[in-house]
């Protein structure tokens, strides 16, 4: 039985008191003879500590009582309750020595227990806390994924080649969106595996598109994306994903390779095909297409640039910007 269980019980933690005395009296009886003169409460004081550490603050009280009344009958003076200055001196000691001992022992004790409730407590809080913003996160998602739908619906009613085109793309950035906000799971803000979630990001991408021949080599080490930089990042890799299939991989077979790293201070996304490359006369600095201008915008928001080069073969994409605080700190 541990020590709370005792110092709910007013009548184990009397009985353990009594117990105490009883038992540190016996020893004393026993050991008389072998103790030199001048040493009368030398088997009380652990009674006293073990009743306050145990049974709390009256027990204590209660053993350390009997005790001086024990050993002031017994062993202090003359036989009898001896009324001597030295007789004084001793018992004062003796009360000295075990308020100090319940003191220190029952404060330290109650101390501890309110840790310890109020560690329990904010736990409790925290796991609390933790599902509500998983709730909110599902939510959020959920409501993303009907805007994805509705934007899905109205492509499949649009008569005109490019509003249904437009509306589509929406359709598959705000779905993407969702999925990443699925993932910002964790109320603590712990950040998410960029290679879990760009392999799947990747591999829905290939599916949509039907490209089975289009071999996709992926590379994230060890990083991980902060809540902030996820969405942003996943969405401007999807573009160029994108961009790979529907432009350089159009009418051919062939690799798509994504790297994240970290280099002096940056992060890095690379995103290269070895398709056709960059068609003639095309600027990646004045995008004009509505994809490649939300890219931009994208980059912006994380304070980094992005940029699109001809590479031998194919084109390269490719995003930098500072490492987050919450990750260089």
């Amino acid at each position: 039985m541990n020590a709370e269980a005792i110092r709910s019980r007013p009548v184990l933690g009397y009985g353990l008191a009594i117990g105490a005395w009883l038992a540190a009296f016996v020893l004393r009886v026993a050991l008389a003879d072998w103790f030199p003169p001048g040493f009368p409460y030398l088997t009380f004081f652990p009674a006293v500590v073990v009743a306050a550490y145990f049974a709390g603050l009256w027990p204590s009280i209660l053993t350390a009582v009997l005790s001086g009344l024990s050993a002031w009958w017994f062993w202090i003076g003359a036989p009898g309750f001896d009324w001597s200055p030295a007789t004084a001196v001793a018992l004062v000691f003796f009360a000295f020595v075990v308020a100090v001992d319940i003191f220190f022992i029952v404060g330290m004790t109650s101390a501890r227990g309110k840790l310890e409730a109020e560690a329990a407590r904010s736990a409790a809080l925290a796991q609390s806390r933790d599902l509500l913003y998983r709730e909110v996160q599902h939510r959020v998602s959920n409501n993303i994924q009907v805007v994805s739908s509705l934007l899905r619906l109205e492509a499949g009613m649009a008569k005109d080649g490019d509003a249904r085109r437009i509306l589509t793309e929406a359709a598959s950035r705000t779905a993407l969106i969702a999925k990443v906000q699925r993932g910002l799971s964790d109320a603590e803000g712990r950040a998410t595996p960029f290679e879990a979630v760009a392999r799947d990001l990747c591999a829905d991408a290939l599916a949509a598109a039907a490209r089975e021949d289009v071999a996709l080599l992926l590379d994230g080490g060890q990083l991980t994306l902060t809540a902030e930089e996820a969405t942003p990042v996943m969405l401007i890799l999807l573009e160029c994903v994108n961009n790979a299939l529907e432009h350089g991989l159009a009418d051919r077979e062939g690799r798509i390779e994504v790297v994240f790293a970290e280099t002096e201070g940056q992060r890095r996304l690379t995103v290269r095909d070895d398709g056709r490359g960059l068609p003639s006369g095309f600027d990646a600095g004045r995008p004009s297409s509505l994809g490649l201008r939300i890219v931009h915008g994208l980059a912006g928001q994380l304070g980094g640039r992005f940029e699109m080069e001809h590479v031998d073969p194919g084109v390269r994409c490719a995003l930098a910007y500072p490492i987050p605080r919450d990750i260089a700190g």
